[in-house]
């Protein structure tokens, strides 16, 4: 079986819910519009579904000139993609803190008003610079010398938790999937996981030995480190009720060094105007 694209997300909003694409342009920040804003709590710190599952059911879509935000009883609320003027405020994701720009005040009230807590939408600041963790990043390319040449080591991204990208492997769901139904639960759905680009093709959990990814001559992926999980995969995206599932199963038999993993962070080296598309082929660059 060919390794292919199988799937292509984004999610404008950081823990909100993801479009589901055909297609998208890529660069080093990752995936187009891929959160590029974030809900900031006006008590401090960022919200996500870890705390505000009820976040899930914001849904999202992007025509050619805004952001649109929908939610059950809310009117469509339409974010203008044009970055507003205003002066940049400084906002924490995890240990690092980047530039960021304050939306409208009719963001903010719609915000306030789902999610019944006084916060702010806010977006990355076009001169925000926040990097991806330089030293892993470099430690990567050192140990990959031939195939990662030329990689960019530094990879300023959005609001995403550490890295530009996260990918996905279909059979590792299906594995997943197997032993939910084994233990009786219902399976779930990739879109849990929250990726940005899903891959077919592979075994499961061949991803934690691959090294990088090509797509044509031009896009490489680099898997610089495995993405374990917080308690979001047990949020179930159509309702935002939470569960104890898949985490228990999931913890079960992929519990390493660092958590629970499911998915690889990834960077990405791409020239300007790149786009990756569902049904693009697949190189694989094994890590062994």
């Amino acid at each position: 079986m060919s390794i292919a694209v199988s799937r292509l997300y984004i999610y404008p909003i950081k823990s909100c819910a993801g479009i589901r694409l055909e297609s998208s342009a890529i660069g080093v920040a990752g995936l187009q519009h891929d959160r590029q804003w974030m809900i900031v709590a006006d008590a401090g710190g960022f919200m996500t579904q870890r705390a505000y599952p009820r976040m899930a059911l914001i849904r999202t879509a992007i025509d050619a000139d805004a952001l649109l935000l929908d939610a059950p009883g809310m009117p469509t609320l339409r974010v203008p993609l044009a970055v507003p003027r205003g002066e940049p405020r400084q906002v924490a994701v995890f240990s690092q803190t980047l530039d960021a720009q304050d939306d409208s005040a009719e963001a903010a009230a719609w915000c306030t008003a789902f999610l019944q807590v006084p916060c702010t939408l806010v977006r990355v600041h076009p001169e925000a610079q926040r990097l991806a963790d330089p030293a892993r990043v470099r430690a990567w390319i050192d140990n990959h010398e031939d195939d990662a040449a030329g990689m960019p080591e530094a990879n300023a991204f959005g609001f995403a938790d550490g890295f530009p990208l996260l990918v996905t492997n279909e059979a590792s769901l299906d594995d997943l999937n197997r032993r939910l139904r084994a233990a009786g639960h219902a399976d779930v759905d990739m879109d849990r996981f929250r990726p940005n680009i899903v891959v077919s093709g592979l075994d499961a959990f061949d991803e934690d030995n691959i090294a990088l990814l090509r797509v044509g001559d031009d896009i490489r992926l680099g898997f610089v480190k495995p993405c374990a999980r917080c308690g979001i995969p047990n949020v179930d995206p159509r309702d935002a009720s939470v569960h104890a599932e898949p985490g228990i199963t999931l913890a079960a038999y992929r519990q390493q060094e660092g958590g629970v993993i499911f998915g690889e962070n990834g960077i990405v080296d791409a020239p300007p105007g790149a786009m990756l598309r569902v049904g693009d082929a697949i190189d694989v660059v094994y890590d062994f």
